[in-house]
């Protein structure tokens, strides 16, 4: 399924009228079915002696709210609409909803005076459902004083409250609430899904989000100059590799893992044996010799190769580069970074190595960190590589502040992805793919309980684990969704406490979850 920006939004409905032929009226008559119905279910199930309070902007939500009020009172329940703008500014469409309002008598109110405001009190007040209608998917930037209000006023009165699209308040494409917004109960979304149910403060005010059918041509909603997508089942389940009964280890993918450093071998062994639950054949953990003992004994499945060090006990020099660049030769991919350190000599390592390695190559925490201010040097890599950075990682590889790229990520990574012609994971609430062409890629798994040390070594050792199963492009929106995945099977036996090894040990059932191999266990 798409995900679509708001301008994306836009030009969608400008070619449902130009291409289709098909009225704007058509459309949001479509769309207040749904709100009417969604409203029922907010209330128990149906609208007949409801209370319900309509709040309605003078653009297209606004016409969806009246639209919605509407079949609310032709289904018996108690509707009181309020006008947040002006009757005089009320676009073409939402006029035409507002006129049919106005004949069926309904009880439509202005808020100009403070008998206005009093009476929208106590509306919200006695309400059993809330509409919001306000602003829709257009807004961007500061609220107006009278809107603030409006969206107080709802908060405050802590009633169940439907938002149409968005909540008011919430800037479509980024999730981002700059004075206040509107905390819906759900929130329908019309024709496609949005960047803001997925990301920052907006996701957690949508509350149950859902998303309708309003008439629009499916060939306009899929379209390929819409370049956001949802990771779900139905995308993993066409990507996820069936395995022969012919294979062999070494079909499934041999893997080196450049990873660990005193005091942070956990990171390492967890990369490594998440490779192996996501399905390679071989992983060979190449870390400090002076470790060997500890990954002997933490390791049994994996293969460990002691690396050269130098006096400090860090990765480096020449030696050390040769060794690993004979290594990689042996393997089908290489995975560096995690608990590797931040030695000097160790960044001028992962450089030199990136660079001179001609198989796929995943670039994972402390990798990251040797490429800031030298992002140039992933295109130099022989194959386009595959990086797993969070938004502080992301925002030193850019140059820039993490809050920054927490503002608009799907930006951020789609220009870090075309700029130096790389794959990125941007690991977040929701973690997402993008790509050089632009595409980008949301997951649907995933939850609070994995914001755990460790879990994204998991998820490195996961796509890294993956790459050489498939075609390697594929593997980062394979592995974001089995560590979502498993990370949802983990929280529900573990909740908060789940740690990342738990991850590790869900990654085989959320596999076979996703293959149909048996069901999961209530």
């Amino acid at each position: 399924m798409k995900v679509s920006t708001a301008e994306e939004m836009r030009r969608i409905d400008r070619r449902v009228q130009e291409e289709y032929g098909l009225p704007e009226l058509v459309l949001m008559e479509n769309a207040g079915s749904h709100v009417a119905e969604a409203v029922e279910t907010l209330a128990g199930g149906r609208a007949e002696g409801k209370r319900v309070c309509l709040i309605a902007g003078s653009g297209n939500n606004g016409g969806d709210a009246f639209s919605a009020a509407r079949y609310l009172v032709n289904r018996g329940a108690r509707v009181q609409v309020f006008l947040a703008g002006e009757k005089g500014h009320l676009k073409e469409s939402p006029a035409v909803m507002f006129q049919a309002l106005e004949h069926m008598a309904a009880e439509i109110h202005p808020l100009e005076g403070d008998r206005d405001w009093d009476r929208l009190r106590l509306s919200l007040r006695f309400a059993d459902v809330i509409v919001d209608g306000i602003l829709g998917t257009g807004f961007s930037g500061e609220l107006r004083k009278k809107t603030l209000r409006l969206i107080e006023m709802i908060n405050e009165a802590k009633k169940p409250v439907l938002a149409i699209d968005v909540p008011s308040g919430v800037e479509t494409d980024t999730g981002v609430v700059g004075t206040a917004a509107v905390k819906a109960a759900a929130t329908l979304s019309l024709g496609l899904l949005k960047p803001a149910h997925f990301f920052g403060s907006g996701a957690g005010l949508a509350g149950d989000v859902s998303v309708h059918d309003i008439g629009i041509p499916q060939e306009l909603l899929a379209a390929k100059e819409i370049h956001q997508s949802l990771i779900d089942e139905a995308l993993a389940k066409t990507i996820l590799p069936v395995r022969p009964r012919t294979v062999h280890k070494g079909s499934c993918g041999r893997l080196l893992v450049v990873a660990g450093s005193r005091g942070m071998t956990g990171a390492a062994a967890l990369a490594s044996t998440a490779a192996l639950r996501a399905g390679a054949g071989v992983v060979t953990l190449a870390s400090g010799e002076s470790l060997q003992d500890v990954f002997a004994m933490k390791l049994t499945e994996v293969m460990t190769q002691p690396i050269q060090e130098n006096e400090d006990g860090h990765l480096g020099g020449a030696a050390a580069l040769d060794q690993l660049t004979h290594l990689a030769a042996g393997h089908d991919m290489v995975l560096i970074g995690p608990g590797l350190g931040r030695a000097h000599e160790t960044m001028e390592l992962v450089r030199c190595l990136g660079t001179a390695i001609k198989k796929p190559v995943i670039l994972d925490a402390d990798a990251l960190y040797a490429f800031r201010g030298q992002a140039e040097l992933l295109k130099e890599f022989h194959q386009m590589p595959i990086l797993t950075p969070h938004l502080g990682e992301m925002a030193g590889l850019l140059g820039t502040t993490a809050e920054a790229v927490r503002q608009d990520r799907i930006a951020s990574a789609r220009a870090a992805a075309k700029d130096y012609q790389s794959i990125f994971v941007l690991k977040s609430e929701c973690t997402l793919v993008a790509y050089p062409d632009g595409d980008v890629f949301l997951t649907t798994k995933g939850n609070a309980g994995m914001a755990t040390a460790g879990s994204g070594d998991v998820l490195a050792g996961t796509i890294a684990g993956l790459v050489g199963q498939m075609q390697g492009a594929l593997a980062p929106l394979l592995g974001v969704y089995l560590h979502g995945s498993a990370g949802d099977l983990a929280y529900a036996a573990k909740d908060c406490g789940l740690i990342a090894s738990d991850l590790v040990d869900k990654l085989p059932e959320a596999r076979a979850l996703l293959a149909n191999e048996y069901e999961m266990p209530v």
